[in-house]
């Protein structure tokens, strides 16, 4: 085929398409306008205020119809989305295990990791050791010598030692 019969025929299919695609355009507004005429009649609004109140009670109660058919529709794609959901966990089961990669052993002290996790909202540092308490070792008076261990036995039997050894030092 010559290249000048080829640049014709594409010039034609270029007018055939193009005719094509004005006739979906001119038939999508005549059914726009049809729907609207089937759906949305011409409003009149009354003079009188009885015919008026009634007139918005007939809007009122379209309103609400149609409020209605918008939450079974909600209610029916979210079903939908659920089941397709489902369904895609079915086949990505079928399809095979997926298997978990190894995870790595990371080293991170404390600051990094909340640093990683809270980002720019992490300004305290943990240094627990900063947070302890200093304690003061005292160092014990030297206990007494206890002494001959027979005569501490003698003295905390009967009723004196028990009592004796309930009252406090002073």
């Amino acid at each position: 085929m010559s290249s000048s019969r080829r640049n014709q025929l594409k010039s034609l299919l270029l007018q055939i398409g193009e005719e094509m695609v004005e006739e979906e355009a001119l038939e999508a507004e005549q059914l726009k306008l049809k729907h609207m005429e089937e759906n949305c009649p011409s409003v009149s609004i009354p003079g009188c205020m009885q015919e008026l109140q009634d007139f918005c009670r007939k809007i009122h109660k379209k309103i609400d119809l149609l409020d209605e058919e918008r939450y079974d529709m909600e209610a029916k794609v979210s079903k939908s989305n659920k089941e397709i959901d489902d369904l895609k966990l079915k086949v990505q089961d079928l399809k095979g295990k997926f298997k978990k990669p190894a995870l790595k052993k990371v080293r991170m002290s404390a600051d990094a990791m909340l640093a990683a996790l809270l980002g720019s909202k992490h300004k305290m540092s943990t240094d627990h050791r900063a947070n302890l308490k200093q304690v003061k070792k005292e160092v014990k008076e030297e206990e007494k010598p206890a002494g001959d261990w027979r005569k501490n036995i003698e003295d905390k039997a009967g009723m004196g030692g028990r009592k004796k050894m309930f009252e406090t030092e002073t």
